[in-house]
């Protein structure tokens, strides 16, 4: 059961892209040759006026194909993508993200509805013999800022900035009645656990209208911030790629394994739903990074095209544009088939 509603999130991620293409495309008057859902070979299509939807086999991609997007027009169409303005194509090319972003926050805003309340950052109590407490340290009515730099706005964060610096010294910026303090503390642990976790208590935020905007925001905020803080562990090398990087495959394994470790069927819903959101931010941010054949790197050629013909002032041919996102698409699809390889080794274990 669960596996099935991870395809069919995963497949309404993709869709939701699409159709941001798909219908910026369209009010931008750009000619849309197929709009497609899935990959490989037809299921199901259907012929409109000018656009071909189709429904395809493999549910772990989609494309809203243009008119001159991957080939020259061979009528010279005046409603080709190529031949239309820098700042129209800039718009259908991220139109996919905002899509993505905008189906995300509103799921969690629906979520959001149901929460009575939520855990903020302002110490309510302290357990006696905690060792980080007293007047230098930790004291009820603290509200912490930050954690080794990173911003805190709910529990959820301390909970995670103290998981993420476990073995590293920590660094609190605390509020303390309007004075700013910083100290830093060497991780306490008992048997292996983070002793703040079970020491410290924080304020309850009551739901409400207001609270529930909020709240949808910061997760939108904290869904990016933690693809930053993976992307900088890759870079660093606490994380691996062969081990902590999945595709479409493991994305669906890991709804799969949400689904199924939630209490009830409710729960697990929600979660999926929850998890769903965050895999949609994912899509719309790493489609954003500079990254040839990705949406972000061709905007990034746009902005290169611009500066040349500035010096140059010559108008360069849309065809080599063409020519290099259809080459970085062929070394993208390679990256895929190894992530994918990746992605199943990881399953089968």
């Amino acid at each position: 059961m669960y596996i099935a509603l991870a395809i069919l999130a995963f497949s309404i991620i993709i869709a939701i892209h699409e159709l941001g293409h798909f219908f910026s495309a369209k009010a931008l008057n750009v000619k849309v040759n197929e709009f497609a859902i899935g990959m490989g070979p037809k299921l199901l299509s259907k012929q409109g006026k000018e656009t071909l939807y189709s429904l395809r086999i493999l549910p772990f991609g989609g494309f809203c194909s243009m008119e001159g997007e991957h080939e020259d027009s061979e009528e010279g169409d005046p409603r080709a993508f190529l031949v239309q303005k820098r700042w129209r194509r800039i718009i259908i090319l991220v139109s996919g993200s905002f899509a993505n972003i905008i189906a995300a926050f509103i799921m969690v805003l629906i979520l959001t509805i149901g929460v009575s309340s939520f855990q903020g950052t302002t110490i309510s109590n302290v357990v006696d013999h905690l060792p980080s407490e007293g007047a230098s340290q930790l004291m009820p009515g603290d509200k912490l800022i930050a954690i080794n730099g990173e911003r805190l706005y709910y529990y959820e964060d301390f909970s995670l900035f103290m998981s993420i610096n476990a073995s590293k010294p920590i660094t609190f910026t605390i509020d303390r009645g309007g004075e700013i303090i910083e100290y830093q503390r060497r991780t306490y642990n008992v048997d292996g656990e983070n002793v703040y976790r079970y020491s410290i208590y924080f304020n309850t935020i009551e739901n409400s209208f207001v609270e529930t905007i909020k709240y949808s925001f910061y997760q939108m905020y904290s869904f990016m911030r933690m693809i930053r803080i993976s992307i900088a562990m890759l870079v660093s090398g606490a994380a691996s790629f062969s081990e902590d990087i999945a595709g479409p495959v493991g994305i669906i394994g890991a709804m799969n394994t949400v689904g199924q470790q939630s209490p009830t069927i409710g729960a697990a819903l929600s979660n999926i739903a929850f998890f769903t959101a965050f895999i949609g931010v994912n899509v719309a941010l790493i489609n954003l990074m500079p990254i040839p054949a990705m949406d972000g790197g061709r905007i990034l050629f746009i902005f290169i095209t611009f500066i040349i013909e500035k010096i140059t002032r010559k108008q360069l041919n849309p065809k080599y544009e063409n020519y290099i996102n259809t080459g970085a698409f062929f070394l993208l699809i390679g990256l895929m088939v190894v992530i994918l390889y990746n992605d199943v080794v990881k399953l089968i274990n």
